[in-house]
């Protein structure tokens, strides 16, 4: 299909025609292609379209905003009907209806006060209006639908052809849970059909390896109403599952070098204050009183590793030192935002602090890359880099800001590895790298994080004796590679669709007898297996043969192990291996030491 040109000019894009006949005018030719850029202004327009329709099918809808964003758009509003799921293909089609009378779209401004006045009667209207900090606001027109947005648009509805409503929510007001809740449509576009029938392929495939439903499948953890939102229960599939990540991890920290530490899980709200936590994450902690002293539940390790090192005196010859804790944190999530084990308010991170010289930033970051490389390629992720720099929040001169934002950038630069730039998304204390891995179905997650920190070892008052026996504060930096191990593995479920690596299998193998004369082979097969530390089951049930095969496949097991005559004059297994999907048999001997050689994990 040949691709449609468009034009933008000054901030609007207007068809081809359009633009030639405004020479005097500066334009920029833009391809309405699958194209990030494209995609942008296709999907905002394309918002303004479903609310066009919202507003066709309920008069008497108010819309507060609709942004683009990654894969699609949405738009929260307001109306008197309770809308459901089933009401997304009503809405659908009379988006069709719209794009069928090719609308032209055009743009023109008005001042905040004018804007006020218009918009006088529209409560979510003015709580926008107020949110922009310019004086002059445009507006968007299309038949007889018009919306405050910053633009650019399409020049016409009429390229909106392929487009999917995909989920209905709720959506507080601003996202603050005291305001009132709205109506939220999500939907996606793009610029050919094709494009968006694969997107809509990947999202029925999401949805069959959603983490919960797998989760629940595989006994891997729960969610109790009686214990609280937000606090998974690891079951002991899980729990092994999550045992064996611990223990690969421990093993690759302590030969590069790092320390095991652990600090305690709530400390005196004084040392929160110092650093900067009570002032600047206070409302997404928790905290209790002892003794008529008020303490803070640490959402974060870094404190407990600070006083670790104040425990001792520290000479430049020590330097780096590096210490690692797998430390439980708890945050005050909002309700509306949990997600299985995506967002949840109690998680454990694999977080680690190194202390360093200034000359040392470099060669760290860069070790701490290739530990982030090493990992990635073990699950098969493919991921990208993205430098976040001072918040708005933020604690520090812009001088120390700036030094430790360069340090990261050389260290990146020097290398020739390619990274992007997320102004304004650093943490409060500092700089960082984000990690975001792109996993199976091509969606990008955030999982490590390197930070950068000149501030919290200057409010601690840190330091080592330097060169010239003299004190010198060091530099922190922050870091984690899964990120948490809860959202790792949800990330890691979805990502294999259950079918885990042989090494964080909760089961290795589940052995199958039969029939009754083969339980005893069976058992004494998982004792050899078991005494050699690989995770198996035995699975002697009443059912069928072909049931207990099909039930120990369902269990998404790298091997299903038949026993039977054969096998045990022999002394063997037939194997049926899921993830080579091929059958074979061998001795047991054999099939320990295939097992033995993919558990092992080179780090």
């Amino acid at each position: 299909m040949e691709q449609e040109i468009a034009y933008i000019v000054d901030g609007q894009l207007v068809d081809t025609q359009s633009a030639s006949s405004q020479n005097d005018t500066e334009h920029t030719k833009i391809l309405l292609d699958n194209s990030t850029e494209s995609l942008e202004v296709l999907r905002h327009t394309c918002a303004h379209l479903l609310a066009q329709a919202i507003k066709e099918l309920y008069p008497e809808a108010k819309f507060f905003v609709g942004p683009v964003i990654q894969d699609g758009f949405y738009y929260d509003f307001k109306v008197d009907a309770t809308l459901s799921e089933s009401d997304l293909k009503i809405i659908e089609k009379q988006m069709k209806q719209i794009v069928k009378k090719k609308y032209e779209i055009t743009k023109y401004s008005m001042s905040k006060i004018e804007a006020k006045e218009k918009f006088k009667n529209d409560n979510l209207k003015l709580a926008v209006i107020e949110n922009i900090p310019d004086d002059e606001l445009s507006i968007y027109k299309q038949g007889d639908f018009e919306d405050l947005c910053r633009g650019p648009h399409l020049p016409s509805v009429k390229s909106l052809n392929f487009f999917k409503l995909t989920k209905i929510s709720g959506a507080y007001l601003g996202g603050n849970e005291k305001n009132e809740m709205l109506t939220r449509i999500y939907g996606t576009a793009f610029a050919t059909k094709e494009a968006l029938k694969e997107y809509l392929a990947l999202i029925e495939e999401a949805k069959k390896r959603d983490h919960r439903k797998l989760g629940n499948e595989l006994k891997l953890f729960a969610f109790d109403e009686e214990v609280g939102a937000g606090l998974p229960i690891w079951l002991p599939n899980g729990a092994k599952l999550r045992s064996k990540l611990e223990s690969i991890l421990f093993k690759a920290h302590r030969r590069r070098g790092y320390e095991p530490v652990r600090g305690p899980e709530i400390l005196k709200s004084n040392t929160w204050e110092i650093s900067g936590h009570y002032q600047n994450y206070g409302e997404n902690m928790y905290f209790t009183t002892i003794d008529d002293m008020e303490y803070g539940i640490k959402p974060m390790n870094c404190l407990g590793h600070i006083k670790v090192y104040q425990n001792d005196m520290v000479s430049y010859k020590d330097l780096p030192l590096k210490f690692f804790e797998y430390g439980v944190v708890h945050r005050h999530e909002k309700s509306g935002v949990l997600h299985g084990l995506f967002r949840v308010r109690e998680f454990t991170q694999d977080d680690a602090h190194i202390f360093c010289t200034v000359n040392q930033i470099k060669e760290n970051i860069l070790e701490i890359l290739s530990f982030v490389d090493n990992v990635m390629n073990i699950f098969g992720f493919k991921y990208e880099m993205e430098v976040s720099t001072k918040p708005e929040k933020a604690i520090g001169d812009d001088i120390v800001w700036d030094k430790a934002t360069d340090a990261i950038k050389e260290a990146l630069n020097e290398n020739n590895l390619t990274y992007g730039i997320d102004e304004g998304g650093g943490a409060f204390y500092g700089p960082k790298i984000d990690i975001k891995i792109t996993d199976a179905l091509k969606r990008k997650w955030q999982c490590g994080t390197i930070q950068i920190d000149f501030n919290l070892p200057e409010r601690f008052n840190l330091n080592f004796i330097n060169t010239n026996n003299e004190k010198e504060t060091p530099v922190m930096i922050h870091r984690a590679i899964l990120g948490s191990f809860e959202r790792f593995i949800g990330i890691l479920i979805e990502h294999t669709n259950g079918e885990f690596p042989t090494f964080i299998a909760p089961i290795n193998a589940i052995i199958v007898p039969i029939s009754e004369a083969h339980h005893e082979y069976a058992n004494k097969l998982a004792k050899f297996f078991t005494s050699h530390d690989i995770d198996v089951k035995v699975n002697n049930s009443n059912d069928s043969l072909n049931k207990r095969i099909r039930l120990s496949e369902k269990q998404r097991v790298p091997f299903v192990v038949i026993v039977g005559d054969d096998e045990e004059k022999s002394d063997s297994v037939a194997i049926r291996d899921r993830r080579e999907k091929t059958q074979y048999s061998m001795t047991k001997q054999e099939f320990l030491e295939l097992i033995q050689k993919q558990n092992k994990v080179n780090f």
